[in-house]
């Protein structure tokens, strides 16, 4: 099935006519929280031994669980442009984080939050949730904020390079001093080189540890305060008229700096390192490795492993991902404080994965489980709990966050645009455990796609190449069984599968 063929059926059934008379009275809010670059290392997804991460897990506890999500694209500016806009990479244009992101392409598209201003409903937006920032939020809300200070208490400018200190930035020394709070700060934390931009005044981003800084002091800690305040002014308005309030946080995006505090549980413990395969890489094909070494969206692992830094990154992962947990909490216990939590559909998604060294790579874009898989939980309102599975419910159904906007739009019985390319996913919020023939499409670029059934995961390149994996038996995704003729059938069935759009030349 091509799940890109969409029919929505809007009118919900099970429901009695009483129900349906209340929810048109009283549409749901939708509190829309997006993390940025957060894998499966989360507790309610097992994604690694020594996750802490108890407030997303006890909203998991609340609602279903999809644990076989993925995204459209695997980067930040065409992964958020297909949440968004409900279309996937070849209907907008944007396929990279090198493309002109969704308005500049396509000014007059029509976005999720559009559709619920068009329904009535107040919009607010915080922190990254499109990729241009700021400039998006103004688009997409009617209210918004924004931090400059993003993924660290420092501006662009205070982490910028001189030009006495730039000729450093490549070398096995580089140093950059940021003067902040009475602090000379040295920076890369890590000390390592720059892959990436090592001629470039710009911050090097590929750098982790602990910050001697409050909570406060972070972006995301000034977003959620904000996404507070807005709550508890509509609730002291008395609620009367329904929200969108998206917030989205930054952590863990590289650089993985968090306060101090975060890093403390790992001292005296040995962090564990991700599971890996020696000579992982050598049953790919020539296009398969460069996807894996390339420093396209972060550093190259070699750098890591020789300044002795993959277990520092693993522990700075492990801790920035708590510390975004912390505002998750912060923002949850304030909309269950009052009675705006009762008709509030909750939805918690990140844009893409990211690596740590699994198969020789760091950062996203590629079309592997651990950059495709993102977490996804969708929390029904309290008061409509009985149309839905059992709270804490698991799916281990095949979805793809392009279904993300069809899903809203039937769950709040709003009017759908046309065009959209998903498949909502309410059916499966009411029976989890349904057979589905269901895949999840992921591109990264034009003609390289990577397409997930319940079972097996193919990846086809530009260049013809393909890759296939047994993920039931074969969960690390180590051994390529596309060479094997007794592997020709799932590689046909999921061949099919790959929309013609995907594979063709912009």
């Amino acid at each position: 099935m091509n799940q890109f063929v969409l029919t929505l059926v809007l009118v919900t059934p099970v429901l009695c006519s009483s129900a349906l008379a209340d929810d048109a009275i009283n549409p749901p809010n939708v509190l829309f929280i997006a993390i940025d670059d957060l894998n499966d290392w989360v507790g309610f997804l097992d994604g690694h031994p020594q996750a802490l991460t108890p407030n997303m897990d006890r909203l998991a506890q609340r609602g279903i669980v999809f644990t076989n999500a993925h995204c459209s694209s695997p980067a930040c500016n065409p992964s958020r442009a297909a949440v968004f806009s409900g279309r996937m990479p070849w209907q907008t244009g944007v396929w990279s984080n090198k493309d002109k992101k969704l308005f500049a392409q396509q000014p007059n598209i029509h976005v999720l939050p559009d559709s619920f201003r068009d329904a009535g409903y107040e919009t607010y937006g915080t922190g990254k949730l499109m990729h241009s920032g700021a400039a998006a939020n103004q688009r997409l809300f009617e209210h918004h904020f924004d931090v400059e200070q993003r993924w660290s208490p420092f501006t662009r400018e205070q982490v910028r390079y001189t030009s006495d200190e730039l000729p450093s930035k490549g070398s096995e020394f580089p140093k950059h001093v940021v003067h902040w709070n009475g602090q000379d700060i040295n920076l890369p934390l890590n000390g390592m080189p720059s892959d990436r931009n090592p001629d470039k005044s710009v911050g090097e981003s590929f750098d982790w540890g602990p910050l001697d800084v409050d909570d406060a002091d972070m972006g995301d800690s000034e977003i959620t305060d904000w996404a507070i305040e807005q709550l508890g002014n509509i609730a002291k308005r008395g609620g009367s008229k329904p929200f969108f309030l998206g917030v989205g946080y930054y952590r863990p995006h590289i650089p993985l700096f968090a306060p101090a505090k975060y890093f403390q549980r790992f001292e005296g413990v040995q962090v564990e390192l991700p599971s890996v395969r020696k000579n992982d890489l050598a049953d790919l094909s020539e296009s398969g490795k460069q996807w894996a070494i390339e420093a396209d969206t972060a550093g190259l692992h070699a750098t890591v492993v020789k300044h002795g830094q993959w277990r520092e990154a693993v522990k700075a992962y492990l801790a920035c991902t708590t510390f975004v947990d912390a505002q998750v909490g912060r923002l949850l216990e304030t909309l269950d404080s009052g009675s705006l939590g009762d008709n509030t559909l909750i939805v918690l998604w990140s844009d893409h994965g990211w690596h740590l060294g699994e198969k020789q790579h760091w950062g996203k874009w590629t079309g592997w489980e651990r950059s495709t898989r993102v977490p996804l939980v969708i929390v029904p309102p309290k008061n409509r709990r009985r149309e839905f599975a059992k709270a804490g419910s698991r799916c281990d159904v095949p979805v793809s966050l392009i279904d993300l906007f069809p899903t809203l739009v039937e769950m709040c019985r709003l009017k759908a645009p046309d065009g959209l390319d998903g498949e909502s996913l309410a059916a499966l919020l009411r029976r989890p455990k349904s057979r589905s023939e269901r895949v999840a499409v992921t591109v990264f670029n034009t003609g390289n796609v990577s397409v997930r059934d319940a079972r097996w995961r193919m990846l086809r390149y530009e260049d013809g190449s393909q890759e296939l994996y047994d993920v039931r038996s074969d969960p690390h995704e180590w051994t390529n069984l596309a060479g094997d003729t007794e592997y020709d059938e799932p590689i046909k069935k999921l061949s099919r599968e790959i929309p013609a759009e995907a594979l063709s030349n912009r």
